[in-house]
């Protein structure tokens, strides 16, 4: 429920039951904290930063698919936006997160093709293993 009060809305609190004004914090409110996975920690160290450096100089700083013309690709030798990506993700398997035979260069729209599944991860290994262009 919404109420007036001058220039003020005033508001039913669901934490509390009381009314407040509209930029009013209750006391009673949850604080929800941010959980932060394994991955996204992993992902701020110094040995993912080396290691992703290393994959996409070993793929010449071009997104792999892109340069295969394949899936939508706009610009064959396309080096904007690149992201290093883990075929098997960090979450299913920690073991391979630092493996050169898990990773590939790939710009942001063939990496988030590839995070909804709209590219075969058979695709993506397969490109791996062939090597850079």
């Amino acid at each position: 429920m919404q109420l007036r009060q001058g220039d003020k809305m005033l508001h039913s609190c669901k934490y509390c039951g009381r009314v407040h004004g509209e930029d009013y914090v209750c006391k009673k409110k949850p604080i929800v904290k941010k959980k932060i996975d394994d991955a996204a920690k992993f992902r701020n160290t110094a040995v993912w930063k080396d290691m992703r450096d290393k994959i996409k100089r070993r793929d010449k700083y071009f997104c792999q698919i892109c340069i295969r013309g394949l899936y939508g690709t706009w610009r064959k030798y396309n080096c904007e936006n690149l992201q290093v990506h883990h075929a098997i993700p960090i979450n299913s398997n920690h073991e391979l997160k630092l493996e050169d035979s898990n990773l590939i260069t790939l710009c942001s729209m063939h990496h988030s093709m590839c995070d909804k599944g709209q590219i075969p991860y058979e695709e993506v290994k397969r490109i791996i293993e062939q090597g850079q262009v």
